[in-house]
């Protein structure tokens, strides 16, 4: 090879061969959170020839799950609440219960087993830290390793509509990602805006997504403003029931911290 020919050559630029896995695509790979383990890439070979099993599987999925629950996050607009943990809230705003209820459910999961407690209601008015509180057992329990998800109730309803989906995910997809993945989904603002709304396709939706994952023993959080009368209203008694049934209610009843200080001289 000529001096100018070898001064051309650069390892990582030159053509491979057809699906030959490179140390280069191992590591975008790994940074992306993919496991090896499931994408059918052959595992290394030690020092004699033998295949060794990929030792870091657990660290790409760890990662791929940490970047889900952010990702919901962020289509929630809600990237300011990923700071929040249990520490930081008020008492009011039940940190504890939260805690215990997390310690069950990461329990229940080691175990193989299905939760004593199944679902947890975040009730209370407008602007008192429902939504922190919420924000901070998700980012707790994605930190522990739980696959976590966010989503309002209200924007899962439109993305389950024909062509509703972000980014191009279909109505299936969309089913997949919030009923049937999630260790833990937080369904935000349970019957937000729908005060007396009674559709076929709100309480078909909603009773697909809550007897699912009931069924599947895959734990949900809800979060509220309404009354019970207001969400009985929209879903029915009937599958409130199934809600509340196996449920631990925290009301979470203090100032509304979206009010200003001083009252506007209107």
């Amino acid at each position: 090879m000529s001096t100018m020919a070898a001064e051309r050559f650069i390892p990582e630029r030159e053509p491979k061969r057809l699906l030959e896995v490179t140390d280069r695509l191992l590591a975008t790979l790994r940074r992306g959170g993919a496991d090896l383990s499931q994408l059918g890439i052959p595992s290394p070979t030690n020092e004699d020839g033998e295949l060794d099993l990929w030792e870091d599987v657990s660290v790409p999925q760890a990662n791929a799950r940490a970047l889900a629950w952010k990702n919901s996050m962020k289509a929630a607009d809600h990237d300011d609440y990923l700071k929040w943990r249990f520490a930081d809230l008020d008492d009011y705003q039940r940190p504890q219960a939260l805690g215990a209820w997390l310690d069950s459910i990461v329990e229940a999961k080691r175990r193989k087993a299905r939760p004593s407690t199944m679902n947890f209601i975040a009730s209370g008015n407008i602007g008192s830290g429902k939504t922190t509180a919420v924000a901070a057992l998700g980012n707790e329990a994605a930190n522990r390793g739980l696959l976590v998800r966010f989503v309002q109730h209200s924007t899962y309803l439109t993305w389950r509509r024909p062509d509703g989906g972000p980014d191009g995910l279909s109505r299936f997809e969309i089913r997949r990602r919030h009923v049937e993945d999630p260790d833990l989904l937080i369904l935000d603002e349970l019957c937000g805006e729908m005060d007396g709304m009674q559709t076929e396709f709100v309480r078909r939706e909603t009773t697909d997504l809550v007897g699912s994952r009931l069924a599947s023993g895959r734990p949900t959080v809800y979060s509220t403003n309404l009354k019970r009368d207001g969400i009985t209203a929209v879903l029915g008694e009937r599958l409130l029931s199934r809600i509340e049934d196996r449920a631990y209610l925290a009301k979470i009843v203090g100032p509304d911290r979206r009010a200003p200080r001083k009252p506007l001289d209107w």
